[in-house]
């Protein structure tokens, strides 16, 4: 059987590991216990954590053990890296709720029955420490200097970087000892931006328990064109379907660029390596084809495959010119604000299709926005209720992006 790491690496995750030689001939004698941390900044999990979710999968179904580690003390600081300002602050209630919403869409890929994977809180241990006992225990075993050199901090010097925010790394690094220590975790896992604060965590167990422990990271989910995947001009991609929808998901799967799909079918499905490398001996029109199956795949995975069919069905039935509602996202909004007008510019921007009105303008002069099937080019056009066909308004923005309002 294939170790588990060499999987990873053939199918694009890797992009450090710590001793790895070492690490694959304990993964080959042994199942280990491993942790990956999330810090409670937003109520849901994102197209970028699902990268993260599949090797953890990976993992388990290779037959270690998962802790998912939710940062309910982290996330009262907040992470420098990748920062140029000081993260805005939350409240103990907001963050409480945010990792058991995360919690709950963890359950749903990672199996947790039977001692199998474990739910942890860092706010379990962290929220009680004593500074000064935290300081001599820990705090000695990290240099300035050292810290200093990472790029978490580095970057933020110019422009200031807070004693609190100073705190982040020795933090994170704790929660590693103390996995260690409870759970007998000898790996860490995250994503490569995280490898400075992962060092720290990886350094401090080797120097205060002399314990070969390890960190692995994983290449940040990017397109071709150097975009974090999951960010589209209406925003983030969200696994919670009451924000993003499986069928936006599956558009969005669906109409990736050509260079992404076979590297995004390997990172994003458990589809044979063997399988993939058919795809990617297709060319021109038949890549769509491997596109429909990207789509397909990752959204049966976060959604189930019922959802999976209904998204795949309703891009079909639109690409030929139907509408399939019941998979379209839509808003319900009160008839009242069409009953004097409401400016195409603002709705566009009202229902997230774009980020501002200036961006709505320059889409609609240049007919990239239809009404029930009416392209659209006056900028100054008002919504009313005549619009409407049986109480319904289908927007189109540009070729594939469509939205319904319901009265």
């Amino acid at each position: 059987m294939a170790n588990v790491i060499d999987i990873l690496k053939e199918r694009g995750y890797i992009d450090q590991i710590t001793h790895e030689e070492e690490l694959k001939e304990l993964m080959d004698k042994e199942p280990i216990t491993f942790y990956i941390g999330f810090d409670a900044t937003a109520d849901s999990l994102t197209l970028g954590h699902f990268l993260t979710v599949m090797a953890m999968m990976h993992m388990q179904k290779a037959g270690h053990k998962p802790i998912a580690l939710l940062g309910g003390g982290t996330t009262m600081i907040g992470d420098p890296s990748g920062r140029t300002d000081m993260r805005k602050l939350m409240t103990k209630e907001f963050i409480d709720h945010n990792a058991e919403c995360f919690k709950k869409q963890l359950s749903k890929f990672i199996d947790f029955s039977d001692g199998k994977a474990i739910f942890e809180n860092n706010a379990n241990w962290l929220l009680g420490l004593n500074y000064l006992e935290f300081m001599r225990d820990i705090g000695t075993h990290f240099t300035i200097n050292r810290m200093l050199s990472f790029d978490a901090y580095k970057n933020r010097l110019e422009d200031g970087l807070t004693f609190f925010e100073f705190g982040y790394m020795p933090l994170q690094s704790y929660d590693f000892l103390h996995l260690y220590r409870n759970y007998n975790c000898r790996l860490q896992l995250g994503g490569s931006d995280q490898w400075s604060n992962m060092i720290g965590g990886f350094e401090l167990v080797r120097k205060v328990e002399e314990a070969k422990v390890y960190s692995m990271t994983f290449k940040l989910l990017t397109t071709a064109a150097g975009i974090k995947m999951g960010k589209t001009a209406q925003g983030t991609i969200w696994l919670d379907p009451n924000k993003t929808s499986p069928f936006e998901i599956y558009q969005y799967l669906r109409n990736v660029d050509d260079r992404d799909v076979i590297k995004f079918m390997k990172l994003l499905t458990f589809l044979p390596l063997e399988d993939i490398s058919e795809y990617e001996k297709l060319e021109g029109a038949d890549i769509n084809k491997a596109k429909e199956k990207l789509a397909f795949e990752v959204t049966k995975t976060i959604h189930g495959e019922e959802e999976a069919i209904k998204s795949q069905e309703a891009a079909k039935t639109l690409f030929e010119g139907a509408t399939n509602e019941d998979s379209i996202p839509f808003t319900e909004m009160d008839r009242s604000k069409f009953e004097n007008g409401l400016g195409l510019l603002s709705l566009l921007t009202e229902l997230g299709l774009t980020k501002s009105n200036g961006e709505a303008r320059n889409l609609v002069k240049d007919g990239g926005v239809s009404l029930n099937d009416e392209i659209i080019t006056d900028f100054k056009k008002e919504v009313t209720l005549e619009d409407f066909k049986d109480e319904k308004l289908l927007i189109k923005k540009g070729k594939k992006t469509y939205h319904l309002i319901r009265l």
